[in-house]
């Protein structure tokens, strides 16, 4: 189980074929409505893709992730890929820090160097996206990813205790680590909380209702990416392996919405930062993969059983433009040591990418008196 060295190298003729494929898009219409009312505005795409073909530069973003310690290790039945970057301060602590969809490991470039002086980083990339996924491997929901992490962190690492930290799938993954594993977690940090999503709970505070309209708009608007990932994550993945302009347009649209941007995502996120992301899917084919946890979760239910509670200490940095900001009434019920609860002034879902400072002091100041 001894990890083995990792350097990521697309090869020239992926290169090649890309810039084939893009230069063949089909565009379709456009409804005669706002751009980006009923999905990815076709102008802004038009742009992007040109640029991908003829402006973006894979081999810069290719060296910037090799530029930090990569392994891969054989993790429940697959290649395990993660960056495990040593810490530079006196007795670092392990960090776990887990992604979510649409991103991967390119999110924590930025946060990664400003968390070393605190902690040593072990960042993994999800099992089933990018490096590590590889054609008919086993499928993997975020309760899967949490075991193949702690058989990870310690049994492969050696790390008898560590901390977790992460947003959208990643703060599924830290928060069944805390349910199933608390005497290794020295604690969990969180940008999104894994509290249920049933519009049926009684409201028993201002807050509490407002969390209700929040949930039933986004229910309402923003959940038909979830539906057909959950339902029929096949069918969606034949389109988006074949065409990068289907790609793209499937996860921009995703970094527009869920970003604190002002309606464009390059306030918050550079086109190159995301392009970098989406060509990671594209280069490894794993769309289609990465859509499991959805289909896991619908059917087979919340990661934290009804009426159970994680009891390690928790943090909690609540961005505005977040996809969900329950309120800390209805959070309790879940966490039961909530220690540090800090709200943001700016910042939406992609927090590492679009606010990573401000990330990284949250983690570093709700970690440093938990040992």
């Amino acid at each position: 189980m001894n990890p083995a060295p990792f350097r990521l190298q697309v090869s020239d003729s992926a290169l090649a074929d890309l810039k084939v494929r893009l230069a063949r898009t089909r565009w379709p219409d456009e409804p005669p409505l706002d751009p980006w009312s009923t999905g990815a505005s076709l102008a802004y795409l038009q742009d992007l893709i040109q640029y991908w073909q003829d402006g973006f530069d894979w081999r810069t973003w290719e060296a910037k992730l090799n530029a930090l310690p990569q392994f891969i290790a054989p993790v429940k039945g697959i290649d395990l890929h993660f960056i495990h970057a040593p810490g530079k301060g006196p007795a670092p602590m392990p960090l776990l820090l887990s992604h979510g969809w649409p991103g991967s490991v390119f999110e924590f470039l930025k946060i990664i160097p400003l968390l070393q002086q605190q902690f040593t980083v072990v960042a993994p990339s999800l099992p089933g996206y990018g490096l590590s996924f590889k054609p008919g491997q086993p499928r993997f929901g975020t309760e899967d990813m949490a075991e193949a992490f702690a058989e990870l962190m310690t049994d492969v690492l050696g790390y008898q205790r560590f901390g977790a930290q992460g947003g959208d799938w990643g703060a599924s993954i830290s928060s069944v680590l805390g349910y199933r594993y608390p005497e290794r977690l020295t604690g969990i940090h969180l940008n999104l909380l894994t509290v249920r999503r049933e519009l049926n709970f009684p409201v028993e505070n201002t807050e509490q209702k407002k969390y209700h309209q929040q949930l039933a708009k986004f229910q309402k608007e923003e959940t038909g990416y979830q539906a057909i990932q959950g339902t029929k994550p096949q069918t969606l993945a034949y389109g988006l392996t074949d065409s990068p302009a289907g790609l793209a347009a499937w996860m921009v649209e995703k970094f527009r919405s869920w970003s604190d941007c002002d309606g464009n995502p390059e306030n918050v996120i550079s086109r190159d930062e995301m392009l970098a992301n989406i060509s990671l899917y594209w280069f490894t084919g794993a769309i289609g993969s990465s859509f499991w946890p959805y289909y896991a979760r619908l059917h087979g239910g919340w990661p934290i059983p009804r009426d159970q509670t994680i009891d390690v200490p928790v943090g909690y940095t609540e961005f505005p433009k977040e996809i969900l900001t329950p309120p800390r009434s209805l959070a309790e019920k879940t966490y039961t040591d909530i220690r540090r609860w800090s709200v943001m002034p700016k910042g939406g879902h992609f927090a590492a990418l679009e606010q990573p400072e401000a990330l990284a002091r949250e983690i570093r100041e709700f970690f440093r008196p938990l040992r």
